[in-house]
């Protein structure tokens, strides 16, 4: 028998992932020194929804505080290397993804592709709704802290630190819906289970918002845990529809047992039954 991809010897598929590797690796080298050179302008943009709240140059830009050079390098190596990481995003995940691909059956290899792009959709929404809905809120609370009894010092490493955190901690949190899907289509966790604890569900959404958001303010973990609790149920409400299209296909293609096994994951999964038994 020839041996296939999945079948590989344990140093062929350390040698595969060695190659994903370096690719990643050479991809991120390669976008931190072009980003490394765009430095400044990319934290001008990254301080326009909370430029209001900031110091204004001669050029009438925002202007952040650096204490010494090495803090102004560190701040731009760490804008380059955020911005190479969400730029190389799709080749990251592409390569992670295509490394476990063998391994998967051939029903499961059809999810492979629209997984990919999801996450990466997904991934770029969260970014964006940060950057749009709450980086000025949370700036605006935070900045409020200091009124009437301190001067704030708004130091370029904290300020860009704390950003930087917030895209990508959102850009994660976006994730939850793929997360949900799979989780109910394949059966791993059922979908009545999943609609059913939904009180337990918002607690640990809750639990995560307050984890993500780097400033520890309600305003933002609010908004947050709104934003996670819609993406919750719009999941569950994509997941109901597959998943009662799949009783559908069941009960055309099987008649009669197919009506029942359409009852019967109908009950499983908490759908109505007409749903499935429906020609």
């Amino acid at each position: 028998m020839p041996i296939g991809p999945a079948r590989m010897p344990l140093f062929d598929h350390l040698g595969e992932l060695r190659m994903r590797l370096v690719r990643i690796v050479v991809c991120l080298f390669i976008g931190v020194l072009i980003f490394y050179f765009a430095a400044p302008t990319l934290i001008q943009f990254l301080l326009l929804p909370i430029a209001e709240y900031l110091p204004q140059g001669s050029d009438g830009t925002a202007a952040l505080t650096a204490l010494d050079p090495f803090e102004a390098f560190a701040t731009s190596f760490k804008v380059a290397l955020w911005a190479s990481v969400v730029t190389c995003s799709p080749v990251i995940l592409w390569q992670i993804l295509a490394f476990f691909l063998p391994a998967l059956k051939p029903k499961e290899r059809k999810w492979f592709v629209p997984a990919f792009a999801a996450a990466v959709i997904l991934f770029i929404v969260g970014t964006i709704f940060c950057y749009l809905v709450i980086l000025n809120p949370a700036f605006q609370f935070l900045t409020g802290q200091v009124q009437g009894w301190a001067a704030s010092l708004p130091r370029a490493s904290t300020y860009v630190d704390t950003i930087v955190k917030f895209e990508i901690g959102f850009g994660f949190a976006f994730e939850l819906p793929l997360v949900v899907f799979f989780l109910a289509i394949f059966d791993i966790i059922p979908y009545k289970k999943l609609r059913g604890s939904w009180r337990v569900v918002y607690v640990v959404l809750m639990i995560i918002s307050a984890m993500i958001t780097p400033d520890a303010s309600p305003v933002t973990m609010l908004l947050l845990f709104a934003a996670m609790i819609v993406l919750y149920e719009g999941s569950l409400l994509i997941a109901r529809i597959v998943l009662a299209r799949k009783i559908k296909t069941a009960s055309r293609r099987s008649g009669g047992g197919g009506r029942r096994l359409a009852c019967r994951l109908s009950r499983h999964r908490n759908l109505p039954a007409t749903l499935g038994a429906r020609r």
